[in-house]
């Protein structure tokens, strides 16, 4: 039985993965023994395994040595805490992005409140010397766009990812369009995918709540309702969501159910579109009420756009609540058939894993005809209640195939096999700032106090 150092947020964080692995966790520790290190103030009251803080993952590793490190990296500040420890004690690394330049210039060009300029100066100069070690081929002005803040989708093109990709035991993602990605552009590096995973949502009591949420946000009897989740952002496409159902004939109603961001204000552009009493935000759901309000719509939107390669976790629920979906034609979704908006032609699913059955699953709107084909698949589906239950099939049985979470148990288990087997990468070119002397603050001390013997040697 493996050793684990098993480093991801959990509840309360607000974030998918912090939920999702105070779901999995439980369900992968009788194969191994596993120890959680996580930031998070108030741990997630796990039965098992143990959790303990992320500072003492060094002492207790020294102790007794895990066999293996795995980091659940993501680009919200809630993984900040998982960056010291990646090129030091190089692991399994779960991509749940396949960008990480929001992160990273995050966390370099962030000072906190009161820092001085020489804190300033060192962020700036670790920020451009990973930027270069991660794109050595960029025009060296990009770097200064970022710190000027003029980013905007430079993010995207330029994913900051070499380092943490080489200096990874192995690496896992949950698409196979972003392992073939990965693998192509960083050769040499291990790339496997892991099922994301999701547990079935319609149970009694969620069915039960999702009947009387219809009544909380004042959603008529018999009223179609289309529903979008997680932050409620430019990126989901949401305003061109509304700007879609603001044409829709009759009086559907829209649930945006997620927390809101300061430079966007839906209810306003709902006010503005004439189409304020049929939207309803419900500002951010708690991880127990999220399979009820999946249960309460009639079709869900899944859309993105710039997009990182992620995989979905909320249209992964709505699958599996057997819910008629709309997704953005993106590459992560090549592994299952959709419904082209506008022809309704069945798009072939080239990356579909074996099993998969020719069923379109979704409808797919491309990103260049968003303006004229949401309107169309939106419109299919409020009017056209065959095809919605045809798709709601589909999506239910898909799910039931390749997206529970024994699925995802399985393949970790195939993973994290794979990883003990794999040795540690030797990678002696890193920026400094991503492999400090352990000992310096140590060695400072030290020689305030006149100790000119490095006796932290001996």
């Amino acid at each position: 039985m493996a050793r684990l150092a098993w480093f991801t947020p959990l509840p309360p964080e607000r974030s998918g993965i912090a939920a999702y692995n105070a779901a999995i966790l439980p369900r992968l520790a009788p194969g191994h023994e596993t120890d959680v290190f996580t930031a998070t103030p108030s741990p997630h009251p796990l039965a098992r395994p143990r959790v303990f803080p992320a500072h003492d993952f060094a002492w207790r590793n020294r102790r007794q040595p895990y066999d293996l490190a795995v980091y659940q990296l993501g680009n919200a500040a809630c993984h900040d805490f998982i960056w010291p420890h990646l090129a030091r004690h190089p692991g399994l690394v779960v991509l749940h992005d396949g960008q990480l330049h929001h992160a990273r210039g995050r966390r370099l060009l962030t000072i906190p409140p009161g820092g001085s300029e020489d804190e300033v100066r060192r962020g700036r100069e670790a920020y451009r010397a990973e930027f270069r070690y991660n794109h050595p081929e960029a025009p060296p002005g990009v770097a200064e766009l970022v710190i000027d803040a003029l980013a905007g989708s430079i993010y995207y093109l330029y994913p900051m990812l070499r380092w943490v990709l080489r200096t990874s035991r192995l690496v896992a993602v949950h698409s196979p369009g972003l392992a073939r990605r990965l693998a192509a552009g960083h050769p040499g590096v291990d790339v496997q995918v892991v099922r994301h995973g999701m547990a079935d949502p319609s149970s009694e009591g969620a069915l039960e709540r999702a009947a009387a949420l219809r009544s909380r946000y004042a959603v008529p009897p018999g009223a179609f309702l289309f529903a979008a989740f997680g932050l409620v952002t430019p990126e989901k496409r949401i305003p061109a969501a509304l700007r879609a159902f603001a044409t829709l004939p009759g009086s559907p109603h829209l649930l945006l159910a997620g927390g809101t961001v300061a430079h966007y204000d839906p209810a306003a552009q709902a006010r503005e579109l004439g189409i304020a009493e049929r939207v309803h935000v419900t500002n951010y759901v708690p991880d127990e009420d999220l399979d009820a309000h999946v249960l309460m719509a009639d079709a869900c939107l899944a859309l993105r756009w710039p997009s990182g390669g992620e995989t979905s976790g909320t249209w992964l629920r709505a699958l599996a609540a057997g819910k008629p979906t709309i997704v953005t034609d993106l590459p992560q979704s090549a592994e299952t058939p959709s419904l082209e908006a506008g022809t309704w032609r069945v798009l072939p699913a080239p990356l579909a894993r074996p099993g998969t059955a020719p069923d379109p699953v979704s409808i797919s709107v491309s990103i260049t005809e968003e303006a004229s084909q949401l309107p169309a698949a939106m419109r299919r589906l409020a009017e056209d209640r065959a095809l919605r239950d045809a798709l709601g099939r589909a999506a239910r049985n898909h799910w039931a195939a390749h997206h529970t979470m024994q699925a995802s148990v399985d393949d970790y288990a195939a993973v994290i096999a794979r990883a003990l087997r794999s040795p540690a990468p030797r990678v002696h070119d890193l920026p400094p700032h991503l492999n400090p002397d352990p000992l310096a603050t140590a060695r400072r001390i030290a020689a305030e106090w006149g100790v000119g013997t490095d006796i932290l040697e001996t």
